[in-house]
């Protein structure tokens, strides 16, 4: 009886020994092609994360189609947009501004990961901002005080027409020290910094929320363009002399 109870311990010992060698001899192959599957998952992955960054751009919108949107950045750079089902849209104007409501011309902040192989951005966050305001700088070439407008003439020689409005706030910084001024105290000739933001009926004509005045700045922008006022001579005797004025 003994003899036949260890024969019995004995096989069951032995078929659990089998059992387990099979049973890991069978799960070899498939483990195996997991983990190399896994290997050339995280080596893709490595991949893309070598050509990709996290990266910020500003621009304005050029062209929005299908899932792409096409700006032109604040260094006048072509920059493209792609946009998948991850991406979220916001505007402070709107709790429902998506895809289809981004129209020309409007400027967005856009966060997303940068592909340095194609060099495009695949956008995480597309925010709509408010325009930046525009700065000019040159010589006033000319005073409209019906419509309160000046002319500006800048460096490029080109002109620019700002329009002062009841809520600009205008300046004159003279000696190191910035005063409140009015339109009164706008001359011709004079050095000044226009801030606004383009008039929407008339693109040309700055609306002016700010106004500096740069008296003891000269620029020679309006060379050969502003009218030159001719000195006033003496009178002539008859005999070719001159009568100048005595001063003491």
């Amino acid at each position: 009886m003994k003899k036949i109870f260890a024969t019995i311990i004995l096989l069951l010992v032995v078929s659990l020994f089998l059992s387990t060698n099979l049973s890991f001899a069978a799960n070899t192959t498939p483990t195996s092609a997991v983990d190399q599957a896994l290997l050339d998952e995280i080596a893709s992955t490595s991949a893309q994360l070598h050509l990709t960054e996290k990266r910020g751009i500003v621009g304005t919108v050029t062209d929005s189609s299908g899932t792409q949107i096409t700006l032109n950045d604040i260094n006048g750079n072509t920059r493209f947009v792609d946009v998948d089902e991850l991406t979220k849209f916001s505007s402070p104007k709107s709790s429902s501004y998506g895809f289809s409501d981004i129209t020309k011309g409007t400027l967005l902040g856009v966060l997303g990961l940068y592909n340095k192989d194609t060099r495009r951005i695949l956008a995480r966050d597309v925010t709509v901002m408010n325009p930046f305001p525009n700065v000019i700088y040159g010589t006033i070439g000319a005073i409209d005080k019906v419509n309160y407008e000046v002319t500006i003439i800048k460096s490029n020689k080109e002109k620019a027409v700002a329009e002062i409005q009841d809520v600009t706030k205008t300046y004159s910084f003279s000696g190191g020290t910035l005063v409140k001024a009015g339109f009164s105290k706008v001359e011709n000739a004079e050095t000044i910094i226009a801030i606004g933001f383009p008039d929407k009926q008339d693109s040309s004509k700055l609306l002016a929320t700010k106004i500096i005045l740069l008296p003891d700045i000269q620029t020679n922008f309006a060379v050969n363009i502003l009218p030159q006022s001719n000195p006033t001579l003496p009178p002539s005797t008859g005999s070719g002399m001159k009568l100048y004025p005595i001063t003491k």
